[in-house]
């Protein structure tokens, strides 16, 4: 191409196609203001929190993130990678991306972003198009659909794109709950978690991250999509309905959330009898602070101080052997025509 181009033409890169793997985003460091520039933007999505601005903004940037950074910044460093210097979530996600690549091959260039926080999803579709990429893949990394999160994630992109005089051709990855290869994926890492216990669960909690009630009622389809991943697990497990049960975590405020709770049930269980349990969280790619402290940790403890005996946490797919395959599959499917 470069020999066709006339002289004084800055050079043109050969076009190339990129993926852009995108997660929820992490702060910095774990003090009190990486950790609340990090919560002002994710609670200030309109998405996350639908509550008129007016009424909301006084109250985030007031009392909410005079006291919520402490808290929070004591979990991350509960769960912090130390030899980074990096959250789990952004390790992670990286090792997803470098595995991806070596995958894919040379025809397609892969990175990662963060819909908050960094790297920003802004700088990623950047440094594609430096790339020479003319058509990009935007892959949110997550399997159950919710506009709080999969929508949230391409809207921060097509800010971006809205502000480029050359705009590459751009694809979005669906959500792929049901999607054979992530099923598979999915059920097989429980049943391995299972096997290497050296107890045998009562039951296992799907721990889903929870989403307000009127959100449902609104349109959002996640509460849905949460269920058949669950029930199609089952099935492909071969298990009875009581050995997997769906809850949600991570409420937050006073409004109504999606139920049955998962802090709730944990603490309900021992006294129904069942004091042996596993959790895995499937609406998480990679594990991150919602399921190393909340789940794993404090979940733990919420289970044995109410009486429960034996507590397993299962990890994420995370860059695991059975994780990159779904992801390869789901993306290469999305790419038929590209390369």
């Amino acid at each position: 191409m470069a020999n066709h181009l006339p002289a004084g033409h800055p050079p043109v890169l050969a076009p190339k196609v990129g993926v852009l793997l995108l997660n929820l985003g992490t702060p910095d460091a774990t003090d009190y203001w990486s950790v609340r520039r990090y919560l002002s933007e994710f609670l200030s999505d309109r998405r996350v929190i639908d509550t008129s601005p007016w009424i909301w903004q006084p109250l985030l940037q007031g009392i909410i993130l005079s006291v919520r950074p402490q808290k929070s910044g004591a979990n991350y460093a509960r769960i912090w990678d130390k030899d980074t210097n990096e959250s789990p979530l952004r390790v992670i996600t990286r090792r997803q991306t470098e595995k991806l690549q070596a995958r894919l091959g040379a025809d397609v260039v892969v990175d990662y972003a963060m819909r908050y926080g960094s790297p920003s999803t802004a700088s990623g579709i950047d440094r594609l198009q430096a790339a020479g990429c003319q058509k990009i893949l935007l892959a949110p990394l997550y399997p159950q659909y919710s506009a709080t999160t999969t929508a949230t994630a391409n809207d921060k992109a097509f800010d971006r794109l809205k502000q480029l005089r050359w705009q590459p051709a751009i694809r979005t990855l669906p959500a792929y709950f049901e999607e054979p290869s992530y099923i598979k994926a999915l059920a097989e890492s429980i049943a391995n978690g299972v096997a290497a216990l050296d107890f045998t669960p009562d039951i296992i909690l799907t721990s889903f991250h929870g989403m307000p009630v009127k959100y449902l009622e609104a349109g959002d389809i996640y509460h849905c999509l949460c269920f058949k991943t669950n029930r199609l697990v089952r099935e492909y497990l071969g298990w009875p309905k009581e050995k997997l049960m769906v809850t949600f975590q991570s409420r937050f405020g006073p409004t109504k959330w999606l139920e049955p709770y998962t802090d709730a049930t944990l603490k309900a269980l021992p006294g129904r009898g069942m004091k042996k349990v596993a959790v895995v969280a499937p609406a998480f790619s990679a594990d991150c602070i919602e399921t190393l402290e909340e789940i794993a940790i404090t979940g733990r403890e919420e289970f044995e101080h109410a009486g429960g005996e034996h507590y397993a946490y299962i990890p994420c797919l995370n860059d695991s052997d059975g994780g990159m395959e779904m992801l390869e599959t789901v993306v290469r499917k999305e790419l038929q025509g590209w390369i």
